[in-house]
């Protein structure tokens, strides 16, 4: 053999070994291609951790933690929806009772027909007042804390032949022969109480308000921050009720003074006492309306915080979704170029394994014969 014909043999060794370099390449740029192709139709890095090499610690961390401010966010929202229900109820039933706090102030100077109206009127807002008391915010009974899926008040328009409504009006009634202080005691006693048949409230709201202290309920709203929101049915919330003549609750007070003016009449006017029980309606009316208002400012304040906090989340879940993207997504027109690029890289590799390929050892043989 000529030594051309084994220098003819040596270069087409050498051209299969470069073949299987050029080969190892061709693959190495199509998965290449297969990733930017996946990249460029997803837009992201990868669809799973592992494949976001040292972003995966950054994404996994804080997708959690956006996913908290979101929950959180959400929290906020439902509660800022029950408690805005709720302020329109409280000033509802704050207009109720200013109206009659008016009307009391004259009520021994009208015409004894006069009462008869008033009381007819009282009787309609204690009705009003027990069903703005079951005031709903979607499924859930504003008023009723954590007992939410049921009624405050369980019959609302029934009130004024509650054990409740009657049991007031009987003392009413009794004025002449009872007196006025006692009167006044039996009305307020049978406000106070929590004894079923007696309370116009449901059983879970019908406790003393040392017991419904914890039953108001709470959202979270921070990774160690729960806020208590809403005001119940039968207790106040934030704002102690003061004053001579009061239950503690200003919407117990606000009922009693209506059911105990819904009972009197016409033929009362002239009964010893009748005055002093107007007064100490108008009295108890008075405090109620100021301790609901200003319950009604803490919660307004609440909300106020609440939404002040909300606008925080929204901004800290922005700032924590801008870093998951710089983790987690390509940057799009950079991946197209690059996609471009590797796709004519491959194609020229296809082109240059083709040429190889046709260097056989048979035509370096022959040419070297």
């Amino acid at each position: 053999m000529s030594g051309t014909s084994i220098n003819s043999v040596n270069g087409a060794a050498a051209s299969y070994g470069l073949l299987g370099m050029i080969v190892t390449n061709s693959n190495t740029v199509h998965q290449q291609l297969n990733t930017l192709t996946e990249q460029a139709s997803t837009g992201l890095v990868a669809e799973s951790y592992a494949g976001l090499g040292s972003g995966a610690t950054t994404s996994l961390v804080l997708n959690a933690a956006v996913a908290d401010q979101n929950t959180w966010t959400s929290n906020i929202n439902a509660a800022g929806g029950s408690m805005q229900v709720a302020q329109t109820a409280l000033s509802q039933i704050s207009s109720i009772a200013s109206n009659f706090y008016a009307q009391t102030d004259n009520l021994n100077g009208l015409n004894p027909s006069e009462v008869d109206s008033i009381a007819a009127d009282a009787r309609n807002a204690l009705t009003e007042v027990a069903g703005l008391l079951d005031s709903t915010n979607g499924d859930i009974y504003v008023f009723a804390g954590q007992d939410s899926q049921n009624p405050p008040v369980p019959d609302p328009d029934a009130i004024n032949n509650s054990g409740f409504a009657t049991q007031i009006s009987a003392a009413v009634g009794n004025l002449a022969a009872a007196g006025p202080a006692a009167t006044i005691a039996a009305t307020l006693n049978i406000a106070s109480s929590n004894a079923a048949g007696t309370s116009p409230f449901s059983t879970a709201l019908s406790q003393p308000a040392a017991a419904l202290a914890g039953f108001l309920p709470t959202i979270q709203v921070g990774a160690a921050h729960q806020v208590q929101v809403g005001i119940l049915a039968s207790a106040n919330a934030d704002v102690a009720s003061t004053g001579s003549s009061t239950t503690g609750s200003y919407t117990r007070d606000i009922m009693r003074a209506l059911a105990t003016l819904g009972s009197l009449s016409s033929g009362m006017v002239n009964t010893t006492g009748f005055s002093q029980v107007v007064a100490d309606t108008r009295t108890s009316l008075g405090g109620a309306i100021t301790a609901l208002n200003s319950d009604a400012g803490v919660m307004g304040d609440t909300q106020a915080q609440l939404t002040a906090q909300q606008t925080v989340m929204s901004d800290t879940t922005t700032a924590l979704q801008g870093q998951i993207s710089n983790a987690q997504d390509v940057n799009m027109a950079s991946t197209l170029s690059q996609l471009q690029q590797v796709e004519t890289q491959l194609q020229a590799s296809y082109q240059l394994i083709s040429s190889v390929e046709s260097l056989s050892l048979t035509k370096y043989l022959t040419a070297g014969g």
